[in-house]
């Protein structure tokens, strides 16, 4: 299966996800910049759901700028491949210069993405984590744990194309999975797009401010407290 460009690859992604029962109702759509953002942006105007980024930044091997031995997210969260690490005689200590650039990297585009705008309320809501695709899952990971510690109500995890193996490692740490395509060995996201240019910062920028004047649904209140929101009946398909 192809894909002709991530607008379609979000569309099929979105039917994918209305099959499931998913509707905008508590949901916040949240895509991984920049790739992941116009497959997320039309998840979010299919579903009737706001639409943020959650923004992360891969951590390269040296000398290797195509291999990913992690990712740092927002919120200070580093994720490491301590499997790959070992396989590759590297410690934590030899990544550390990279870990602070990308840490630096991440605070630089949360500002160019969310031009002053405050990160969306998560906690007790339906998130769903868009990308374009998955073949490592390192900035996948590391985007979960970010999500995670803010206490979403559920977190879904939705994708067009991904390694099968490294799906199946990641499902554990979601409440539910839509993957519109999967197959073994897979190294290069790319492949599955006859479309797969790069995506500039102004493109996420201008989607976003898109998301917000033209879809975007009236917000609830953030929790006061530990207060708790949303209905549990509202938070999908179990």
């Amino acid at each position: 299966m192809y894909f002709q460009d991530r607008v379609d690859a979000g569309r099929r992604l979105a039917r994918r996800l209305l099959e499931r029962g998913y509707t905008g109702e508590h949901t916040l759509v949240m895509g991984l910049p920049r790739g992941g953002v116009p497959v997320a942006y039309e998840v979010a105007a299919a579903l009737g759901a706001p639409l943020d980024v959650c923004v992360v930044r891969k951590i390269c091997a040296p000398e290797y700028p195509e291999l990913g031995l992690g990712a740092v997210a927002e919120g200070g969260v580093v994720f490491l491949n301590r499997k790959l690490m070992d396989e590759m005689d590297l410690t934590e200590d030899d990544l550390r210069g990279a870990i602070h650039q990308k840490t630096a990297e991440v605070d630089t585009r949360v500002t160019c993405f969310r031009q002053g705008a405050a990160p969306s309320w998560v906690e007790g809501r339906r998130i769903i984590l868009v990308d374009d695709g998955i073949a490592t899952g390192a900035t996948v990971r590391a985007a979960l744990q970010a999500l995670r510690a803010r206490k979403p109500g559920r977190l879904i995890l939705a994708v067009p194309v991904a390694d099968t193996l490294t799906l199946n490692e990641l499902t554990p740490q979601v409440d539910d999975v839509v993957c519109v395509c999967s197959a073994l060995s897979m190294f290069a996201i790319g492949q599955w797009y006859l479309d797969f240019r790069q995506v500039p910062d102004e493109e996420v920028v201008e989607l976003l401010a898109l998301a917000r004047s033209t879809f975007e649904r009236s917000q609830p209140s953030p929790p006061t407290g530990s207060a708790h929101p949303e209905p549990s009946r509202g938070l999908g398909p179990e």
